[in-house]
């Protein structure tokens, strides 16, 4: 069986922290989707360290890495994070292993994402600029260039005529987009050539091998659910499915294989870019959240917006993934508030309702609050379920009545340590 581990939010969950966590467990990691606008970061023995493509097993001898064939594959950030890894002397041939079938970004997808983010005015989504939807589109329009063409001998003109297209349809925005394309190219194909130094896999065949030999393998998602193409907060969503979906059609795992599901949630809600958001506050509650909880992307260092935990959009997410259990992130965050508030309900054109309907725009939405007595006790040095305070313990159980799955972790703190199992 496959083990999932996704975010239920916005992104920005903490997967990468608990995946490392967890990885002691698994003999394989497998990320099964996104791009490098994930930031999943990780701290150990004082270290910080943020991984955009690589799966967060990376830093364990014994686990294998895998890029699945759902992740978009930047080959210029690809070669930093192996540059950024290099210290660690870890033996990428064997522990990091890259499906062929991974699509890759070109620089002319920047430029592109760019040129269409610059073009919406204040309608634009807050795009990590990446490149990362216009190669989903090429993808899904059937033009995309995957890992596995990097083996062709002829992969430079497929390159070019991809190339020329993107620059034909760069005409049709009408913005002024600077970039030099020479150098771009030429730190590309520098970085390919590191690429493909690497392990090319037909992934699918490999995890099922892996299956009959009973190896445990977890797979890693990126951004989180609320994101998801599908199911997310459309249009401010990612390009790819980030729910448990996502892990069958971006690994190549039947249905019937997927185990536990790990459900990744902030104890509180943030969102980073544009697009609704119903419990975003604008208050010192709200600032305090993002100067104690340092609310800022890993990736883009961009502010992110904080809001109360918001329990219908929580158990949406939950149950479109099947989640089986529960680990609530920077519970430490909270230490302080004297009183917390968790939405519970949803007025919604003139009814109160617990779902999340189909537009949560603030001019259809606001929101029910019911509140809890705060705790000032520092989780950080806690080691225990035991050592929680009574009011965490009763904030932790009143999420797991509403959404009837059990809370298993607890972080208390952004160090691998930091971990408290229930």
């Amino acid at each position: 069986m496959v083990d999932l581990l996704l975010g239920l939010q916005w992104g920005d969950e903490g997967k990468g922290k608990i995946v490392d966590v967890l990885t002691k467990n698994y003999d394989i990691i497998a990320r099964f989707q996104g791009g490098p606008n994930a930031g999943h970061t990780l701290l150990f023995d004082g270290n910080k360290h943020v991984l955009h493509t690589i799966p967060s097993g990376i830093f364990h001898d014994k686990a294998v890495n895998i890029v699945g064939n759902g992740v978009v594959i930047d080959p210029v950030i690809f070669q930093k994070e192996l540059e950024n890894l290099a210290p660690y002397n870890i033996d990428f041939k064997s522990k990091l292993l890259i499906s062929r079938k991974a699509h890759l970004i070109l620089p002319t997808h920047r430029l592109l994402d760019a040129a269409s983010e610059t073009s919406k005015g204040k309608a634009k989504i807050g795009s990590t600029l990446k490149g990362i939807g216009p190669t989903y589109m090429d993808k899904t329009g059937r033009n995309g260039m995957r890992v596995g063409d990097l083996e062709l001998e002829d992969w430079k003109d497929k390159y070019k005529a991809l190339t020329d297209k993107h620059l034909n349809m760069l005409n049709y925005f009408d913005v002024d987009i600077e970039f030099n394309l020479e150098e771009l190219e030429k730190q590309f194909c520098e970085a390919v050539k590191v690429l493909k130094q690497l392990t090319f896999i037909d992934s699918e065949e490999y995890l099922f091998n892996a299956m009959q030999n009973n190896k445990t393998i977890l797979a890693e998602g990126a951004q989180g659910s609320l994101l998801d193409i599908d199911f997310g907060t459309y249009p401010f969503v990612t390009s790819s499915n980030t729910t448990a979906a996502g892990a069958c059609t971006g690994l190549g795992v039947a249905p019937n294989k997927i185990g536990e599901v790990y459900g990744i949630f902030k104890a509180y809600t943030t969102r980073v870019g544009s697009g609704p958001f119903p419990t975003e506050l604008f208050d010192e509650d709200g600032k305090t959240m993002a100067k104690v909880g340092h609310e800022f992307g890993a990736t883009t260092g961009r502010a992110r917006r904080c809001g109360w935990l918001d329990l219908v959009a929580l158990k949406y997410a939950v149950q479109i993934n099947g989640v089986t259990e529960l680990h609530m992130m920077k519970g430490d965050v909270l230490s302080g508030f004297s009183t917390l508030k968790v939405c519970t309900s949803y007025n919604y054109k003139g009814k109160k309702i617990t779902h999340l309907p189909y537009n949560i725009e603030p001019e259809n939405v606001t929101v029910n609050y019911t509140e809890f007595k705060g705790w000032q006790d520092d989780l950080t040095k806690m080691e225990s379920a035991d050592q929680l305070p009574k009011n965490l313990i009763d904030y932790i159980e009143f999420i797991e009545k509403e959404v009837q799955v059990p809370i298993k972790i607890v972080s208390v703190g952004p160090d691998r340590k930091q971990t408290i199992f229930r």
